[in-house]
């Protein structure tokens, strides 16, 4: 009797297993066509390369690109370089390479861009910080839920901006975002325009990513990043907007920059964005509103999302998590910030104006040296006794 019930236990116990591993592998099938479902093979690839980093990059046909589906630009034709360069924008220090983990493994064939997989629900509204032509701390308006240290120049017409950024690779939590960045920007309410570049690390994922933004209409229903959704026009077959960048810069250790330039095509209307001095593509001036000719408003600095998660301000970090007093090394720093004027020249901005929404827990210092241009530290670690 006793062998009987000992018999009986063990098929149970081995039935239950079964059952449990049978779950195990449906879930997991599911879980797989899920991401597989999400991350669709772009339109016009031609090639596709797997990086280390579990990013998926496809090369994609440059006519076949997502721009092309954008209702001004059907009968678009590709601008593959601006009729001039600014004056100004190209950069005396260009020693750190852009890199990107995917060109360990390939590399796009002439023709071709390369796109980032990227989930549908990578839709994200983004936002616009505000300031108006006052001089005053308080007419800085920040959205819901963001918090900045940035400058602004406001109240002119601007052609486009530059500046030298250090990578870092914040934390973040609960879905959390931060940036550093430039906002190229004009127009008010439903008609304010932005373009936006920079670098970013979103919800824990350990990555720091490059990113392009744009919206017409206030990020109600026009805009998105990179190329998810139709927009910006990219011509090059290096960088993978949304893709990783490395190295990034250590505490008290080597920093690794990346040099920004938005500039305006007067001949064509187009908005052109170079990286490292490298010609990334463009932003048609057509799918602009108050930003079809020039800007008036430029912002440099670091943003976060604060969801207040645990009923307190957030520790996700802005910048490298360190305040700027902390300077060279241990502080994220934008360098060389600049302007594009009507003639094409770039010039150091005057009369910036300072917006930080909390400084005890993100805070922005101008640095103290002189003669290389008009640089910041800023940045923090969010929560703290004195940011609570």
């Amino acid at each position: 009797m006793d062998d009987r019930n000992d018999k009986s236990a063990k098929c149970k116990f081995v039935l239950i297993m079964l059952f449990h591993m049978l779950i195990l592998f449906v879930e997991g099938r599911r879980v797989e066509f899920m991401k597989n479902r999400e991350l669709l093979m772009h339109e016009g690839t031609v090639k596709t390369i797997k990086s280390e980093d579990g990013d998926v990059i496809d090369c994609v046909d440059i006519n076949k690109q997502p721009a092309f589906n954008h209702p001004l630009l059907k009968n678009h034709t590709i601008q593959m370089k601006p009729h001039v360069h600014s004056s100004g924008t190209e950069s005396e220090n260009n020693h750190n390479i852009l890199f990107q983990s995917w060109h360990k493994n390939g590399e796009c064939p002439e023709g071709t861009i390369p796109i980032l997989r990227t989930p549908h629900s990578n839709r994200r509204r983004r936002s616009y910080p505000t300031v108006s032509q006052k001089k005053q701390a308080n007419d800085f308006s920040a959205p819901p839920g963001h918090e900045y240290a940035l400058v602004a120049l406001v109240g002119g017409q601007y052609y486009g901006a530059r500046a030298t950024i250090n990578v870092w690779n914040p934390a973040t939590y609960q879905g959390e975002f931060s940036f550093a960045q430039i906002w190229v920007g004009s127009g008010e309410g439903d008609e304010a325009n932005s373009m936006e570049v920079g670098w970013l690390v979103n919800n824990g994922e350990n990555k720091t990513r490059l990113f392009t933004y744009w919206t017409r209409d206030d990020y109600r229903s026009t805009g998105c990043y990179n190329l998810v959704c139709p927009g910006f026009v990219q011509t090059t077959t290096q960088i993978s907007l949304g893709a990783a960048v490395e190295p990034v810069s250590r505490y008290g250790a080597e920093q690794f920059e990346i040099i920004i330039t938005i500039t305006k095509d007067k001949s064509s209307g187009n908005w052109w964005l170079l990286m490292q001095d490298q010609l990334i593509g463009y932003w048609p001036g057509s799918i602009f509103t108050s930003l079809a000719d020039c800007s008036t408003e430029i912002n440099w600095g670091g943003e976060i999302t604060n969801s207040e998660f645990a009923g307190h301000h957030t520790s996700t970090q802005m910048g490298s998590g360190h305040f700027p007093e902390e300077s060279f090394g241990k502080a994220c720093f934008f360098e060389k910030i600049g302007y594009v004027d009507e003639s094409g020249n770039m010039r150091d901005p005057e009369d910036l104006q300072v917006y930080v929404t909390k400084p005890p827990c993100y805070d922005l210092r101008f640095a103290k040296y002189e003669g290389d241009g008009i640089s910041f530290y800023f940045g923090g670690p969010g929560y703290s006794d004195k940011c609570p």
